[in-house]
């Protein structure tokens, strides 16, 4: 069953050659076999109450067999309400914070005909780029168990690429999707903000957005389908849009996929520490683009990328820090990233907001001038591969000291600070195994156009192909 797509599936379901109770079984079959060493996914429902409730469910629903997601089961992030499951945010103080009401994307899945069947393992209050907690623990990496499967969407990406769910929702401020994407071999998207509606009133701050609802999957057009599941305007999400036209069926011809140009960062002049291989797997990618016509040079900044990392800290502490503090947590309750954002929050006054913002706009000139000759810009999407599962974050990289718990994921900033799509899409695997990927970032709004890049990106590369050893994980 696993070896089927999304799309793959729910065709199969309509057309009567697989029933849901069939489909259902063998995803809770791999859960089963899987996810004992993975831990990706939580908080998991008894199978027969959950079938039994969908079936009464879309008995509600006129033509529910031609739902676009009918019959899928999905696992949602523990950030994320659904309705009787309990939103824990990996945190135990609220392992029993049954939720009342489906969030807005939640809502469009199961409208789509998803069958929510858990939850999907996050780091508390998802904040850190891997995904360990003190109430379900670690998640570990499908394709190495000893390493972490990045974060904070790392049991999302986990459980996608080991098959245990066939396509996940994640969120990503600071690499959310594309880090544990990278680090499982699959693609990862970080939208423009706004395309998946969230729960959310207006803003009573002048900050930029900065977090977002993304999607991961093994292709892009497992993506597609999910996003077309749930984009769009909604009344209850002030800064949500339409888009015109459908991820589905969106798709570059050969004229124009031999005709992207494409501004490879690169580390952008050496600013960026990265260990061995991660360019090299880069540029390989890239060389075999060059191939089919597609125009790949260098491009370096002007503007000085250490005022846009003192900004981004401005902005995302200050941000988090007017989240947080509604939360009244205790003491012992603030993991190390909590503690650190509240502090620096804290004490952040109005005119380095102002600084920070002014920075934000020359860095948008300078990034959109990048557009007028570029499709797509292209980076790294970790500066480091997947690392040992039991250490909370690398602090040293290449022989230097790192300056807090997220400098090592510094480099994918640039389209978070800014609002910019960007999807990151597998580049292969180093001596040990283990797995990378590139950012291929767009101009804002652009989703559906860097959605169809990647699915040519995907048949010309065929990384899914490329699949974890699960009998390793149980062996």
């Amino acid at each position: 069953m696993k070896e089927l797509s999304p799309s793959n599936i729910v065709s199969a379901i309509r057309n009567k050659e697989l029933t849901k109770k069939e489909v259902l079984w063998d995803f809770y079959a791999s859960i089963d076999k899987y996810n004992g060493a993975l831990n990706a996914i939580v908080s998991l429902k008894e199978r027969e109450r959950l079938l039994s409730e969908h079936s009464s469910y879309l008995k509600t629903l006129r033509h529910s067999e031609s739902k676009i997601l009918n019959g899928l089961p999905l696992a949602i992030k523990d950030l994320v309400d659904v309705k009787g499951f309990p939103t824990t945010y990996g945190m135990p103080k609220y392992k029993n914070n049954i939720a009342k009401q489906n969030s807005i994307m939640v809502q469009r899945l199961i409208d789509n005909g998803a069958i929510i069947i858990g939850k999907t393992n996050t780091p508390e209050l998802g904040l850190g780029s891997h995904t360990f907690n003190r109430t379900f623990g670690i998640t570990a990496n499908a394709y190495d168990r000893s390493k972490t499967a990045g974060g904070s969407s790392g049991g999302a990406a986990s459980a996608v690429a080991a098959g245990l769910i066939p396509v996940a929702d994640g969120s990503d401020m600071m690499g959310s999707c594309r880090n544990p994407a990278a680090f499982s071999n699959i693609y990862g998207i970080r939208p423009t903000p706004g395309l998946i509606p969230q729960d959310r009133t207006e803003k009573k701050d002048d900050l930029p957005i900065l977090s977002t609802l993304g999607v991961l999957g093994r292709k892009p057009d497992d993506i597609a389908l999910m996003l077309d599941a749930v984009a769009g305007k909604h009344s209850l999400d002030p800064f949500s849009f339409d888009i015109s036209g459908n991820f589905r069926e969106s798709f570059l011809s050969d004229k124009e996929f031999c005709a992207t140009k494409i501004g490879w960062l690169r580390d952008c002049n050496g600013y960026y520490e990265t260990e061995n291989q991660i360019l090299t797997l880069c540029e390989n990618i890239l060389s075999k683009l060059s191939m089919s016509k597609i125009t790949v040079d260098e491009v370096r900044f002007q503007n000085k990328l250490s005022l846009l990392w003192k900004s981004w800290k401005t902005l995302r502490s200050k941000a988090l820090y007017n989240e947080l503090s509604s939360w009244n947590l205790l003491e012992e309750e603030k993991v190390f990233s909590v503690k650190w954002e509240l502090q620096k929050g804290s004490v952040i006054e109005e005119s380095e907001i102002k600084e920070a913002l002014k920075v934000r706009e020359e860095w948008l000139d300078e990034v959109n001038n990048l557009f007028k000759k570029f499709e797509f810009l292209t980076m790294p999407s970790s500066q480091v591969f997947p690392f040992d599962k039991n250490i909370a974050y690398p602090n040293i990289l290449n022989g230097i000291e790192l300056d807090s718990y997220h400098k090592w994921m510094e480099i994918v900033t640039i389209p978070s600070i800014l609002g910019l799509p960007v999807i990151s899409v597998p580049v292969g695997f180093n001596e040990k195994g283990l797995p990378m990927g590139m950012q291929v970032i767009a101009k804002k709004g652009e989703d559906l156009k860097l959605l169809s890049f990647a699915k040519r990106y995907e048949e010309l590369i065929r990384a899914s192909e490329v699949k974890p050893d699960l009998q390793k994980l149980i062996d």
